[in-house]
């Protein structure tokens, strides 16, 4: 199917913006999958606030031309679906890693993260990354072990004593 150049720019345009704000990106060869198959990718990506699309290479060396992702133009070779993390830094890596455990015709052959290409069996550490909110959760667990430990430690001295008080009276009580 003849794409037209205005198309071609359009697709490019859209690519780039995407690639722009984007966190990481994942590269997976999708060569056999069924358009089902395919279909599922697309809807767990949409779930997880992924930008899935499959682009020609020309076309995506262009768009990711001038981002951080432009260290994967060398390596966009054959049939490529290209999965932009929006909102987290390993939600495109979860959702094709993911993907690529239950089907074998994914196979993932670029990693992107912080302008740097990483090999592909670093897929799984971009994808243990925790999520905003669990990150968000360890931090306020982190700020608030310091100030619950100083107040079990100023608590301490009273409980020590009531419970030294408390035995004695049962000492008394027993006798």
């Amino acid at each position: 199917m003849a794409v037209s150049l205005s198309d071609k720019k359009a697709i490019v345009e859209a690519v780039s913006e995407v690639a722009a704000s984007a966190h990481s990106a994942v590269a997976a060869e999708y060569r056999g999958m069924s358009v089902a198959e395919m279909t599922e990718l697309r809807i767990k990506a949409r779930e997880s606030g992924v930008y899935l699309r499959v682009v020609r290479n020309t076309l995506a060396r262009r768009a990711v031309a001038g981002t951080d992702f432009e260290c994967m133009s060398d390596g966009l070779v054959g049939p490529l679906v290209l999965a932009f993390s929006q909102d987290e830094p390993g939600a495109s890596a979860r959702v094709v890693g993911d993907f690529a455990k239950k089907n074998e015709k994914l196979v993932v052959k670029l990693v992107s993260f912080g302008g740097k290409l990483l090999a592909p069996s670093e897929l799984e550490m971009l994808a243990k990354m925790p999520t905003r909110e669990e990150a968000l959760s360890k931090l306020v667990g982190v700020m608030q072990a310091p100030i619950s430990k100083f107040v079990r430690t100023m608590a301490e001295p009273t409980s020590k004593f009531v419970r030294t008080v408390s035995a004695y009276k049962d000492k008394l009580q027993a006798s």
